[in-house]
């Protein structure tokens, strides 16, 4: 197994403080106005809202930090690297092309969909075959996590057509997906530890 530098669990781990963190911010700067259970985070971001600069920030740092892990997550196959990096670029581009404060925004829409469907389906394509693979790259956790990753976003869909709790199936759907990295480092991680290979440089 190659090895995963310890740095990786420090950017995986940031992702999702930095991003339940910046929504926390934005919606307090907010307010009453802002309501978190039937809004988006997208809502948070938008141009003209209060917590602008916090929810852009958080979003931006997310991306690097999934960039980072991409990178030095080493262990899992190329092609869930690529996605969960290509992932974090997403979060960078959908900075660029906030939502209107009501209403919609088909361009920030597509960048968001695209970014959803990449960080749901990286766990499956990082996964890595043979039984000797840590928890967090095994095909059976990598399947049951963006099994998990896709019931939550059609459960965020439904609320969002039928105008319900669409901000906490985006939060659920959102936290599921920044907190997978840091499970996978650490699986990696402690694997070498269980198998008393030396420690990643």
């Amino acid at each position: 197994m190659r090895d995963v530098p310890k740095w990786a669990l420090f950017t995986s781990g940031c992702a999702p403080v930095l991003l339940v963190g910046g929504w926390t911010m934005a919606a307090r700067l907010e307010g009453h106005a802002y309501n978190p259970v039937t809004q988006t985070i997208s809502v948070l971001a938008a141009y003209g809202a209060a917590g602008f600069w916090w929810m852009t920030g958080a979003l931006l740092a997310l991306g690097v930090c999934h960039l980072l892990t991409a990178w030095g997550l080493r262990a899992a196959a190329l092609a869930g690297r690529i996605a969960l990096g290509a992932g974090g670029l997403t979060a960078l581009v959908v900075t660029l092309v906030p939502a209107p404060v009501s209403g919609g925004s088909l361009r920030h829409g597509s960048v968001a969909a695209v970014g959803f469907t990449l960080l749901t389906v990286w766990p499956v394509l990082a996964a890595a075959r043979g039984g000797t693979a840590p928890w967090g790259l095994r095909l059976r956790s990598a399947v049951a996590a963006t099994v998990c990753m896709i019931a939550a976003a059609v459960w965020y869909l439904i609320e969002t057509q039928s105008h319900g709790a669409a901000g906490v199936a985006e939060r659920i759907v959102t936290i599921l997906q920044s907190v997978w990295p840091f499970v996978v480092v650490a699986s990696c991680l402690r694997h070498r530890v269980d198998t008393g290979l030396p420690p990643p440089s």
